[in-house]
């Protein structure tokens, strides 16, 4: 198990799904969690699930006011901030012809700018404290294009693309970056695609080892990463994906995605 003890963890997304299976491996590994969410009530209930070493703050990703402040809060409540996971994202469905620069952005905002936003009032904290380590989760969409995903293909590459650049700003502060690429994992995001037996034989068939993720395989990584026996880990986008990123992406447009978007224009 990874040795967290005596670090402290801001996790955003962490309410739910991948981000709390990662606050649940650091506080079993000695650590403490602030568990971040637009939602007040679903941070919370996951604190106190937790017990005393989590505490549940409002933070909405887009909105970089909102995002210094949860940072203030845990150094107001633990006294410094040695690790992160960002985890706060939204999913989206489209092409280039039936959607919009709108659409684009908005995704592009949450995924992408969002990680951005975190990262910089992480890095500023942790620069202070004498350095730590942030993850990024990504996504293998990151590396492999999806047909009708094309908005979050594109967050996801970017936010890859970050963590490289970030990790080559703040190495000289002791700060580590790396990001994690998951496939299908069984989250509240991914439950419409999760709960199509079509969707998960797309997926099942392009993957070595044939079976969807659990929050848990993410979690185990994240938390290697985040400790020091990953010391001399930086920069680095990794697959937790069943072997996925060695083939192809799902091409999920028959199956799912043309039951309810229109037809390209």
């Amino acid at each position: 198990m990874s040795d967290l003890r005596d670090k402290v963890a801001l996790l955003t997304g962490g309410g739910t799904g991948i981000g709390l299976a990662c606050a649940k491996a650091i506080v079993r590994a000695g650590g403490r969690v602030a568990l971040a969410g637009r939602r007040q009530a679903v941070v919370e209930a996951a604190a106190v699930d937790l017990g005393p070493s989590a505490f549940g703050v409002i933070c909405d990703v887009t909105d970089q006011q909102s995002v210094d402040a949860a940072v203030g809060r845990v150094r107001e409540r633990f006294g410094a901030l040695h690790l992160a996971v960002n985890a706060a994202g939204m999913g989206s469905a489209g092409s280039v012809l039936n959607s919009d620069a709108e659409q684009f952005s908005q995704v592009v905002d949450t995924n992408l700018t969002g990680v951005f936003r975190c990262l910089r009032a992480q890095a500023k904290a942790m620069k202070d404290a004498g350095g730590g380590s942030i993850v990024n989760v990504s996504s293998i969409a990151g590396a492999l294009s999806h047909r009708w995903m094309t908005s979050y293909c594109a967050s996801k590459a970017g936010v890859d693309m970050l963590t490289r650049c970030a990790a080559d700003d703040l190495g000289e502060h002791g700060i580590r970056v790396n990001a994690v690429l998951p496939g299908l994992v069984a989250t509240d995001l991914a439950a419409p695609l999760v709960a199509n037996p079509d969707v998960v034989a797309e997926y099942s068939r392009r993957m070595p080892l044939s079976r969807l993720g659990r929050p848990e395989d993410v979690a185990n990584l994240v938390a290697f990463l985040l400790s020091d026996a990953a010391s001399w880990i930086t920069g680095q986008c990794i697959g937790v994906d069943g072997g996925h990123t060695l083939r192809q992406g799902p091409d999920l447009v028959e199956p799912f995605f043309s039951k309810f978007l229109p037809a390209e224009q």
